[in-house]
C-alpha cells in the first residue's frame, strides 16, 4: 500500500523516488554515494562516517538491491562479504567480522547480529526473486546454513555461541553477552525464514517472532514509547555500569540504534497486520516528539523518560526518516507532520549520510509500498 497517496504522491512517482534514493546512494557523487564497485565482480557498502565497512551496511546495501531488482550489485556486496568478512575459523566460525577496512582487512573478528539477521532476509528473497545459482549465488542454502548457524552454534556442540538465546527466543546485542538490542529484534523477518530453514529452526523463527514482538512491548517505555540502544532480557536499558567502557559509552538512552526500533515496528505491521499495541505504541512515541518542549528542539539525546539531554542527536535525518514511519501504522495529524516534514528532507551530505540515508531508504520504501516481501 502506498501511504504517501494522501500526500499526492502516485505510486508511478514513488517508485520513481525510490530509484533516484538508490542511485544516489550508490552511483551518486563523492559527497552522496556510499557504494564502491570493486574489481568486476566485487562492491562494499563503506559507513562514511567511521570509514569502514560493516555487515549493517553491506546487508542495508544488499536488501536494497534485492527490493530494486539490482542483481549485479546484490551479488557484488555479497561477494565483498563472503570473501573478506566470512570468518572460517575461530570462535565465530560461520559468522561474518562485524567490520572490515576497505580493502578487506577485518578490524574485529566479532560479529553484529544485526549484519547476519538481514544477511538471512537478503538471501532468502534473492532466491525467491531472482532463483538460485551455485556456490555462494545458492541464495537460499546460504541463508540456510547461515540462519542455523545463528541459532544452533555453541548449542550442538561446535565452538562459539548462537545468536539467539535458545531459553527466551531473543536475538543477542552480541553472540557472547547476554543481553540484547531492542532495534535488532526482527519479528517479519523470522515468519519469513521458515521458508528456507531446517524444519527445527522453522518452528524457533515462529518462537523467536512471537518472543520479539513481547520484548518490544518490555522495551518500548510506557509513557514516552522510547527503546534504549541496549537492553537487558527484562526490557530495561543495559545500564552503563555494567559495560561502561567496552562499548564506548553507554547505550541505556534514545540514541542511535534505538532510531531502527519504531521503523522496525511500521515494517511489521505493514507486512502482517497492526496490532493495537503497536497502534498504542506509534500513537506514544509520535505523540512524545510533538510535546510543546520538543516540538522545535527534538534533534537530541534522551533519557527513555523523556528528559532531554544537552548533547544533540548523530543522525537528525534519521530521526526524521523513522518518526515519518508511523505513518505506516497510524492515520493522525501528528504523523502526518512528520511525514511531511521527512518529505521535505533531502538526503543527507557528508561524512554521516550512510546511517541517515539507509534509515531514509527504508523508510521511504515501507511509506510508498515498495518494500515487499519477495
Amino acid at each position: 500500500m502506498n501511504y504517501l497517496a494522501k500526500f499526492g504522491i502516485t505510486d508511478e512517482t514513488a517508485r520513481n523516488r525510490c530509484m533516484e534514493i538508490f542511485n544516489t546512494i550508490f552511483y551518486g557523487n563523492d559527497g552522496e554515494k556510499v557504494y564502491t564497485p570493486v574489481g568486476d565482480d566485487m562492491g562494499y557498502i563503506e559507513d562514511t562516517g567511521n570509514h569502514d565497512v560493516r555487515t549493517e551496511g553491506m546487508s542495508y546495501g544488499m536488501m536494497m538491491c534485492v527490493q530494486m531488482d539490482r542483481q549485479d550489485e546484490f551479488d557484488r556486496l555479497w561477494k565483498w562479504a563472503r570473501t573478506y568478512m566470512y570468518m572460517e575459523e575461530g570462535p565465530n566460525q560461520g559468522y561474518f567480522a562485524w567490520s572490515c577496512q576497505t580493502n578487506g582487512e577485518k578490524n574485529s573478528y566479532g560479529a553484529a547480529p544485526d549484519g547476519e539477521e538481514f544477511f538471512i532476509m537478503d538471501l532468502v528473497f534473492a532466491g525467491n526473486r531472482w532463483g538460485n545459482r551455485e556456490g555462494i549465488f545458492d541464495y537460499h542454502a546460504e541463508a540456510r546454513k547461515l540462519l542455523h548457524t545463528c541459532i544452533n552454534k555453541g548449542y550442538d556442540g561446535t565452538p562459539g555461541r548462537a545468536m539467539f538465546d535458545a531459553e527466551t527466543g531473543y536475538i543477542r546485542f552480541i553472540a557472547e553477552e547476554d543481553f540484547s538490542d531492542p532495534s535488532y529484534h526482527l519479528p517479519h523477518f523470522y515468519e519469513l525464514y521458515a521458508q528456507v530453514a531446517e524444519p527445527e529452526d522453522a518452528e524457533f523463527c515462529k518462537r523467536a517472532a512471537a518472543a520479539s514482538r513481547e520484548y518490544w512491548k518490555k522495551a518500548c517505555h510506557p509513557e514516552t514509547g522510547l527503546s534504549a540502544e541496549y537492553a537487558e532480557y527484562d526490557g530495561q536499558p543495559h545500564r552503563p555500569d555494567k559495560d561502561y567502557d567496552i562499548y564506548n559509552g553507554r547505550h541505556d538512552w534514545f540514541y542511535s540504534d534505538a532510531y531502527r526500533t519504531i521503523l522496525n515496528i511500521a515494517i511489521d505491521s505493514v507486512w502482517n497486520g497492526c496490532s493495537d499495541w503497536a497502534k498504542e505504541e506509534a500513537d506514544k512515541y509520535i505523540s512524545f516528539f510533538e510535546r510543546p518542549e520538543n516540538m522545535d528542539d527534538w534533534d537530541h539525546i534522551f533519557e527513555l523518560d523523556g528528559t532531554k539531554l544537552s548533547e544533540s542527536a548523530l543522525h537528525p535525518v534519521a530521526i526524521i526518516a523513522t518518526n515519518a514511519s508511523t505513518g505506516a501504522i497510524l492515520d493522525n495529524e501528528k504523523t502526518a507532520k512528520w511525514v511531511r516534514r521527512f518529505l521535505d528532507t533531502p538526503l543527507r551530505l557528508g561524512d554521516r549520510r550512510y546511517y541517515d540515508n539507509c534509515l531514509y531508504f527504508f523508510s521511504y520504501m515501507i511509506l510508498s509500498g515498495n518494500y515487499k516481501i519477495w
